[in-house]
């Protein structure tokens, strides 16, 4: 898996993320599910998957709430930028959130769309001791159970096409379609010519063929 950033930047990103879930939940009083989907609605969580420096390393926990806020719903108050709390459940779940979405390389709306953030929650009590691989495992577990079908599959659904039909579009064999879509064949490993032949008539990027989390 080649990581959005460096393994270096990421304890620095865990710990953003958590303390600004904790200034989200217990400061200014949003439940962990309202305040992720301001966190994607604001743009912010596009940038913080893809390593922006200004974000992960630029920002405290507190600020980079605040700016969501700022971003989306505004100030509702004066808010205390007292400093946070590691050990709290709020802390642990956008620390554990923040490591999985690094690992894995999802959106942060791809995996809360799959495991919704409730579900999340219930994970503390079981995991928040545990080795955070621990909690990845897990995590990719319900993923799939949510998700059990592979990039092209869902794409190819919704473009309405047969296996026949995208193999005749593309050139590529409807066996091969099918070894890819039954994670046979990785498609993570398919030639570049191959991917963007797929691509092409699906209507979307290479990229979005890979798949993130490995079976």
């Amino acid at each position: 898996m080649i990581h959005a950033y460096d393994d270096n930047m990421r304890p620095k990103a865990q710990a953003t993320l958590g303390y600004a879930m904790d200034f989200a939940v217990n400061e200014a009083g949003y439940l962990p599910q309202d305040f992720m989907a301001l966190f994607i609605e604001s743009g912010l969580a596009r940038r913080f998957e893809s390593g922006e420096s200004a974000v992960i390393m630029g920002m405290s926990g507190n600020e980079l709430a605040l700016r969501v806020f700022e971003e989306t719903v505004g100030l509702q108050r004066p808010l205390a930028m007292r400093p946070r709390e590691r050990g709290s459940k709020a802390y642990w779940i956008g620390w554990a959130l923040a490591y999985f979405q690094w690992e894995t390389g999802l959106t942060f709306r791809a995996i809360l769309t799959a495991v919704p953030m409730e579900v999340i929650e219930d994970l503390y009590g079981a995991y928040h001791e545990m080795n955070v691989e621990q909690f990845v495992d897990r995590m990719v577990q319900l993923y799939r159970q949510a998700m059990p079908d592979t990039n092209l599959k869902r794409l190819r659904k919704l473009s309405g096409l047969t296996q026949e039909q995208l193999a005749q579009l593309s050139g590529i064999s409807v066996r091969t379609i099918q070894q890819y879509e039954q994670r046979r064949k990785d498609v993570n490993k398919a030639s570049l010519e191959t991917a963007v032949a797929i691509a092409t008539v699906l209507h979307c990027s290479p990229s979005d063929l890979l798949e993130r989390i490995a079976s």
